[in-house]
């Protein structure tokens, strides 16, 4: 397959990735799963909506699948020209007066592009990643990643908490996505249900009084992409690190609500991994600090009622099907 896209070219082959993907993808996930993520934020949508969504969604994680045989292109070649940027100067910024900041984002587009365009841009960044389930499709990954998106990886889990912490001394930017499935952080808002949450960008808040960075990656004309940089937050000191993560979450959904064919819908929020019993799982943030903090963080689920956006929801959903109509 590698060997084909080369032949195809980058055009091409994310083309007709995208094309394999909406015929075989929903053999990869739940259908089920698929729609009633969809559904809790569109809670008013129509069956046609969802199908459009779906097919969409399944179009750019095959175009994403066939654009990492071109990632070292993207980096070193002048690739690097369809990647525009929409917030340069906040990066400029950031770089001159050498601060570090919580870069924060979601799996939308190709979203490996955003942390290579950081660290192309002079910015010092670590980025926090998941493991894949396949061993040895995970140590493609990492070498891919190490050597052409950021050099400096960081496994999540309590391990890679100490090399993050050690980077974060050394002045490195910390980049994660918030919209996966965790089995530690807090039971807090996601659409209108209660959502296991990572906490890492608030606890790095709170313990190095640094601000939140949103960035998002869209994609358009199909390999052209535009990374949207948006302001510093400064958090008060006395938000707590629920209230920063509640904060960070709206965010979150906001960026899926304007853009929900840019989005990956199989992310499973459902999850009760890492149960103790009494219902909790221990956190760490710990490293070379004096004092390890132990952060206790309820495991949660997409259950629950509608809560008191519901309303809100409805609009957008009817914002969503003006925008399939135009």
């Amino acid at each position: 397959m590698f060997f084909i896209f080369k032949v195809l070219g980058l055009r091409l082959s994310s083309y007709l990735a995208g094309k394999i993907f909406q015929i075989i993808g929903p053999f990869f996930r739940s259908k089920k799963l698929i729609h009633q993520n969809i559904m809790k934020a569109f809670p008013n949508i129509d069956q046609k909506k969802i199908n459009e969504l779906t097919s969409a969604m399944w179009d750019n994680y095959g175009r994403v699948f066939a654009e990492y045989v071109f990632i070292k292109n993207f980096r070193i070649t002048n690739l690097n020209n369809n990647i525009i940027v929409e917030g340069k100067e906040i990066l400029d910024e950031i770089k001159k007066n050498n601060e570090k900041v919580v870069f924060i984002s979601g799996h939308f587009s190709n979203f490996e592009l955003m942390a290579m365009q950081l660290e192309k841009m002079g910015i010092k960044i670590a980025a926090v990643y998941r493991p894949l389930n396949n061993v040895f499709l995970n140590k493609l990954m990492e070498r891919i990643r190490k050597k052409y998106i950021c050099k400096n990886q960081i496994k999540k889990g309590i391990g890679g908490l100490k090399d993050l912490l050690k980077l974060n001394k050394e002045g490195y930017s910390t980049a994660l996505m918030i919209d996966q499935r965790v089995s530690q952080g807090s039971k807090l808002d996601f659409f209108n249900e209660k959502a296991f949450t990572t906490t890492i960008p608030a606890q790095l808040v709170k313990k190095f009084n640094i601000p939140v960075v949103p960035i998002f990656i869209e994609r358009f004309n199909g390999i052209k992409f535009k990374m949207k940089v948006h302001k510093p937050i400064y958090f008060p000191d006395n938000n707590s690190i629920d209230d920063i993560t509640v904060r960070l979450n709206k965010i979150l959904e906001k960026m899926i609500l304007e853009n929900p064919d840019q989005w990956i819908w199989t992310h499973d929020r459902l999850s009760r991994a890492g149960l103790q019993n009494d219902g909790r799982c221990p956190f760490y943030l710990s490293g070379e600090v004096e004092d390890h903090t132990q952060m206790w963080c309820r495991c949660a689920s997409w259950g629950g009622g509608r809560g008191p956006h519901k309303e809100r929801n409805s609009d957008t959903s009817t914002k969503y099907q003006r925008r399939t109509k135009r």
